[in-house]
């Protein structure tokens, strides 16, 4: 199997457009309990240059975890074109738009 980093790049790019996943989520199907941060930390040096879905992960909760003018515009811009609603105080409904992995 390959490194953990690996595996959880696989699971990212494994949830569908239109849905969202939680960075304690994508850990626990990656095999890493406890392991949000280490998601969250993967997908800060890596998005870009791996081409991973970073704005479909949001946190346990259903907000971004990204702040206004750092990146959450971008973000419910991106979910917005994927037909992902976004509250008011960045907040998407994880039983209409949730995944858990297949």
């Amino acid at each position: 199997m390959g490194s953990t980093g690996d595996r959880i790049k696989e699971v990212l790019r494994r949830v569908p457009c239109g849905r969202v996943a939680t960075y304690g989520g994508i850990a626990a199907i990656t095999g890493l309990p406890n392991g949000a941060r280490t998601v969250a930390r993967l997908l800060h040096s890596s998005a870009k240059s791996d081409a991973l879905p970073w704005w479909r992960i949001v946190r346990v909760d259903g907000t971004i975890a990204l702040r206004p003018g750092a990146g959450m515009e971008e973000q419910v811009a991106r979910l917005a074109d994927e037909g992902i609603a976004v509250g008011k105080y960045g907040r998407v409904d994880l039983a209409a738009f949730g995944w858990q992995g297949a």
